[in-house]
């Protein structure tokens, strides 16, 4: 039996992809060429669901798109409830600088976000140690931005359960050619390896993330915590259970070798910040590459005949699945773009060299 759809990667956009397709009643096949599950980008990704400190200078149409799709994430995750719970958390996040000249760069940002009208709230040293005592005493000044976090290797397993159940079938074997698939639509959401399928300009970015354990059962801080410490960019990312990841490096290589270097880096600005992790187990280094593209935004949307494209999501994926997956969706089954997705087809590489 002809597929409907053939979603081409198994990672949490293709999946949510292939789950959609399927509670619309396609008959949907989902090539994952990589099965087993440390194989996968999500087990590096730390799962910041962060429109509000993510929003940038000069990336107006990606913020309304991350807002967007963060705005249906509650639901998303109620929705996936009865796969597997998906560490979806509303602690907030705390943006913090340790230094005179991090607080100078980061409230420049800050007062942007807040001429979009974001939820951001400045807060100075002695407001953010009182939510988070845990803070090192030098720490300058800070916000609390209205940004929420999800477990992605939790999220990647309840995906798996919902398609199925929707009905997806799972072919575990790589795709090197999209003319060999006899679906009616081709979803390329293979993150980094769309560009061999595409021609699309997708760049790997390498990132460095430890994972460590608190030594008693639970972290001492419940807020995400982003920040700049003398310069270095760091976050670090409480879950239930007692796992703090700390991340990430952006690296512009294409291996994965973990470096003592980076893991310094990470681990001297984390310290900075939350003194106490010094104290904690440090239990997996890992590393990933992000899916760039030229101007930092996905590229979603029809490509050629009957070839569409959900890749390209950056930093971004685990907070556009809901989104991309919906828009994705509606595409294939109306054959019309949704104008929410508008701003980021193929169409803005139309010079780009594409196979037919």
């Amino acid at each position: 039996m002809t597929a409907d759809v053939a979603v081409v990667g198994g990672g949490v956009i293709g999946y949510a992809v292939a789950w959609r397709c399927g509670q619309r009643g396609l008959a949907v096949e989902l090539h994952d060429r990589d099965p087993a599950p440390e194989q996968r980008a999500s087990q590096v990704a730390a799962g910041m669901l962060g429109p509000v400190s993510e929003a940038y200078f000069g990336e107006a149409d990606l913020t309304g798109l991350l807002l967007a799709s963060a705005g249906q994430w509650a639901g998303f995750a109620a929705e996936l409830a009865p796969y597997g719970d998906v560490g979806y958390r509303t602690d907030g996040t705390l943006v913090v600088a340790l230094t005179a000249d991090d607080h100078a760069a980061a409230a420049r940002l800050w007062t942007y976000q807040e001429s979009l009208g974001l939820p951001i709230t400045t807060l100075g040293a002695a407001a953010l140690r009182e939510r988070e005592p845990a803070l090192h005493p030098r720490v300058r000044g800070g916000a609390l931005a209205g940004d929420y976090q999800a477990d992605p290797r939790k999220l990647l397993t309840a995906l798996r359960a919902a398609a199925t159940a929707a009905g997806v079938r799972v072919v575990e074997q790589p795709v090197g050619d999209l003319s060999a698939l006899a679906a009616g639509t081709v979803v390329v959401a293979a993150g980094c390896g769309s560009a061999g399928l595409t021609g699309l300009p997708v760049r790997p970015v390498k990132g460095q993330v430890l994972r460590l354990r608190a030594p008693g059962g639970e972290p001492g801080f419940r807020h995400v915590i982003r920040g700049w410490a003398d310069g270095r960019k760091v976050y670090l990312v409480p879950r239930t259970g007692g796992e703090v990841v700390v991340g990430a490096t952006e690296e512009e290589r294409t291996d994965s070798v973990p470096t003592a270097g980076a893991t310094l880096e990470l681990l001297r600005a984390a310290v900075d910040l939350v003194p106490e992790v010094a104290e904690y187990a440090l239990a997996e280094i890992s590393v990933g590459h992000r899916p760039g593209t030229p101007d930092n935004a996905p590229i979603l949307g029809p490509l050629t005949g009957r070839v569409v494209v959900a890749t390209g999501h950056y930093r971004h994926g685990v907070v556009l699945a809901p989104v991309t997956a919906d828009a994705i969706a509606e595409l294939v089954a109306t054959g019309k773009v949704p104008e929410l997705i508008a701003p980021f087809t193929p169409a803005r590489f139309r010079n780009q060299e594409v196979p037919t």
